[in-house]
């Protein structure tokens, strides 16, 4: 992979690591103060409570995938990013720019997604 496609990917991830963790102080500062005192009844508290659980389980969710974000950053780093951590293999820019934390060439995921429903 060449130097420029590195770089626009490097750009990409961290500003959707930046986006992650602006979402992530927004919850802590905005949403996750919920004073049942202000809720008139159970119906407004219920709905709070239940938007208050969505918004965790989506920063949940944003957690893991800033995790895959870090190791893709790391592999920039190190030199490895865009290699299947299976075979080796160059990964296609078109795949990268498609998800850019993908570890896998499209043929091992494939092979990974055929595995899987074996075994469901």
């Amino acid at each position: 992979m060449n130097k420029k496609d590195l770089k626009r990917f490097k750009d990409l991830l961290e500003a959707e690591r930046d986006e992650i963790l602006k979402n992530a102080k927004k919850t802590l500062e905005e949403e996750a103060c919920v004073d049942p005192d202000d809720l008139p009844d159970e119906y407004d508290l219920a709905s709070s409570e239940y938007h208050q659980s969505l918004a965790l389980r989506l920063r949940d969710r944003e957690k893991f995938l800033l995790s895959k974000i870090e190791k893709s950053l790391a592999k920039i780093e190190d030199g490895s990013f865009g290699l299947c951590e299976e075979c080796g293999e160059e990964i296609s820019v078109k795949r990268i720019e498609a998800r850019p934390v993908t570890t896998l060439c499209i043929r091992c995921k494939e092979e990974q997604e055929k595995q899987e429903k074996s075994f469901s």
